[in-house]
């Protein structure tokens, strides 16, 4: 068992590289959408 099928991905598979690269594009992409939103809310870009 790996660290990363401990804590909160308990679940057979959540070591392979299918489920890293969707979790990291989830990740990310919140929070490129939240730095986006706080732009435009800050600045009225647009």
């Amino acid at each position: 068992m790996t660290d990363l099928n401990r804590g909160i991905m308990k679940f057979n598979g959540a070591d392979s590289p299918a489920a890293i690269v969707v979790s990291s594009i989830l990740i990310l992409g919140s929070i490129g959408v939240l730095i986006i939103w706080a732009l435009r809310s800050a600045y009225v870009l647009g």
